[in-house]
């Protein structure tokens, strides 16, 4: 099954979460191909004097993936937010998304993220400047609410669809739970049976059968899946796979997931060039195979290669079981 925002119909329903360095465009790429429906940039700040950075550059960049592309802003004014939104349009966003779930110290000390919904006239404001200042669909991410007290996601959410947001993403916890303790789905029902544009439940789903639960349990027209999918993106099809069919999904072959990495490892040095890239490539290693009781041995020699050629020749030793021990990285 599918799920549409405005004109755009999705592949399926099935979409991968937004997330501070992690879904920079190498990673969107890999999810996509792994079976996700719908991908989100990373947060891009509504500050315009940060526009010419090379992080915002990177974050902004989307050459050749499918769309819709979707970026998501992030802020506190609503005059920088509808400028920022305009200006992402103008690079060629399709679907703008405006973040209101990030529970970080830093973001929400000025008051951007889940910190806005603290204030129900300034959340009013943010989304009514935005969708005036797009002719494309707005989307929005919250939490439950500030704290587990103040939850008031259905009052936002009523609140968002009143001001023309075209779908809405909840995470089930609050500000305050930041990543602890478990998601809760009662209040992404809740939300559901108030409001008619469609819901995207997050938080906590982990496998196809988390999957078929949640969206059984909240009624949610999308499920997004986060912090797993840096482990294992290949959950998408497994997902899927299992919401068609109602068969358990196999696990990837060894043989797969090391195609798969490698590949993803090659992009990552072609976007942000060889010394960044084996840089950032260290986090995806960790990522996928710290999970590995055998991932020990390779681990020191994948984290101390200074070349890719390093560390592509040792990914491939690992896999194909070579002597690690012995082992010796060209120079």
């Amino acid at each position: 099954m599918s799920f549409a925002i405005g004109p755009y119909q999705l592949q399926n329903r099935l979409v991968l979460a937004p997330m501070a360095g992690v879904t920079d465009r190498p990673f969107r790429e890999l999810c996509r191909a792994r079976g996700a429906g719908m991908t989100v940039s990373e947060m891009i700040t509504s500050r315009p004097d940060l526009r010419d950075s090379r992080k915002t550059r990177l974050r902004m960049d989307h050459t050749g993936e499918p769309g819709p592309i979707i970026v998501q802003i992030a802020g506190g004014v609503p005059q920088l937010m509808a400028e920022a939104a305009a200006y992402n349009v103008a690079n060629g966003a399709q679907i703008i998304d405006i973040n209101m779930g990030c529970p970080a110290k830093k973001v929400c000390k000025v008051d951007a993220g889940s910190a806005l919904l603290k204030d129900r006239e300034l959340v009013k404001s943010i989304l009514l400047a935005v969708v005036a200042a797009v002719e494309v669909p707005v989307t929005l991410k919250i939490r439950t609410g500030w704290s587990r007290a103040q939850n008031n996601a259905v009052e936002i959410a009523q609140l968002a669809e009143d001001c023309g947001i075209q779908a809405l993403s909840i995470h089930g916890r609050s500000r305050e739970d930041r990543f602890l303790g478990s998601a809760e789905y009662q209040t992404i029902r809740q939300v559901k049976r108030k409001i008619q544009i469609p819901v995207i439940a997050n938080g906590d789903i982990d496998s196809a059968k988390k999957a078929e639960m949640v969206m059984d349990f909240t009624a949610a027209d999308a499920i997004m899946v986060g912090r797993i999918a840096q482990q294992r993106p290949w959950i998408f099809g497994q997902i899927d796979h299992y919401l068609s069919t109602g068969k358990k999904p196999e696990e990837p072959a060894d043989e797969l997931k090391q195609a798969w990495l490698v590949s993803h490892l090659k992009n990552l040095y072609a976007f942000y060039g060889e010394y960044q890239g084996v840089q950032i490539a260290r986090k995806h290693i960790n990522w996928q195979l710290a999970h590995n009781v055998s991932y020990a041995k390779a681990k020191p020699l994948l984290m101390q290669a200074q070349t890719a050629t390093q560390q592509l020749d040792t990914i491939n030793a690992y896999f194909n079981d070579c002597q690690l021990d012995s082992y010796e990285m060209a120079c």
